[in-house]
């Protein structure tokens, strides 16, 4: 029986093998090229809903505009996130890919992992993981998945570590949910992913003490701030930071800061995505929730950097 500790899974900075050249069908990069440079603010955006040509192409443009990395929707019934992924890998050669976000109580771990290395491979080592329990206040499908907050969360903490245990090379895992077992090493090659370790981001409910717990046997936090009526604040994230170090995990550990920024005014986005790099925030993730009509243009624009 395969059991992580929170002290076996304090994580290191994510990193690919240096200097490892990978030469596919559509694409020849270099693994330093996506190596994280600690203390530097990176810029994603969140892809509205649309059909899987149109988020592809977005994706392109992401890429072209400066944008560092490309998120999709995963839900119950729509265009496939992992699908839309792999496309968007045979399209672009530097952005980081990924879920925001994968429900992970709701999905079998082990084709989880087998999605994300594949995208990994097929991206020459660009894959990230991000994985929350699932929201159940929402007008998304009901399929009669479990519910229960504490289910879930059992779910999603054995899930980690059987995606972990694969990506590792292992071959046994069993859990109170799920059971794993193969005496194939075929299967553990073959999926081998590019990256010495693919990020795994994880939804940290601040400052619930076993959501926190959780968060430090994943490679990146994105913050759900408790207890609080008023829209997220840097001084928010910096009390996340300040515990993560108190923990000991080293600057580069992810820190997640999503909102909206203008697309006609580059210094006050600027001015708004630097606020949360000053508070150790890692990511700052763009976002349309209610007016995606106008994300195209805001894409367009590029990312709120700093001159």
């Amino acid at each position: 029986m395969m059991r992580l500790s929170v002290a076996d899974r304090l994580p290191a900075a994510p990193q690919g093998r240096a200097g490892r050249t990978v030469i596919g069908p559509c694409y020849t990069t270099t693994m330093d090229d996506h190596a994280p440079n600690p203390g530097q603010l990176r810029y994603g955006t969140v892809l509205p809903a649309g059909t899987a040509p149109e988020q592809v192409e977005l994706a392109v443009r992401a890429e072209q505009a400066g944008w560092d990395g490309v998120f999709v929707w995963e839900a119950a019934y729509g265009p496939d996130a992992w699908s839309m992924l792999a496309a968007m890998a045979a399209r672009t050669s530097r952005v980081r890919l990924g879920t925001m976000l994968t429900p992970l109580p709701w999905r079998r771990p082990w084709k989880v992992a087998s999605q994300v290395a594949t995208l990994d491979q097929l991206s020459g080592g660009r894959a990230i993981l991000a994985v929350g329990v699932g929201a159940i206040e929402t007008d998304l499908p009901e399929t009669g998945e479990v519910t229960g907050l504490r289910d879930r969360a059992d779910r999603m903490d054995e899930g980690i570590d059987l995606i972990r245990m694969l990506w590792d090379g292992g071959r046994s895992y069993h859990g109170r949910h799920y059971d794993y077992e193969t005496g194939r090493l075929d299967l553990s090659a073959a999926a081998k992913p590019v990256q010495d370790r693919i990020p795994i981001w994880v939804v940290g409910v601040w400052p619930a003490p076993r959501s926190m717990r959780r968060v430090l046997r994943c490679d990146g936090i994105i913050p759900q701030y408790a207890g609080s009526d008023q829209e997220p604040r840097p001084e928010d994230a910096a009390a996340v930071r300040e515990w993560l170090t108190e923990q000991g995990l080293p600057a580069s550990f992810d820190v997640i800061a999503d909102g909206e920024t203008p697309a006609d005014d580059p210094k006050a986005a600027a001015a708004t995505s630097a606020q949360w790099a000053s508070a150790g925030c890692t990511w700052w993730l763009e976002t349309r929730w209610e007016a995606r009509d106008s994300m195209g243009e805001r894409i367009a624009a590029g990312p709120p950097r700093s001159a």
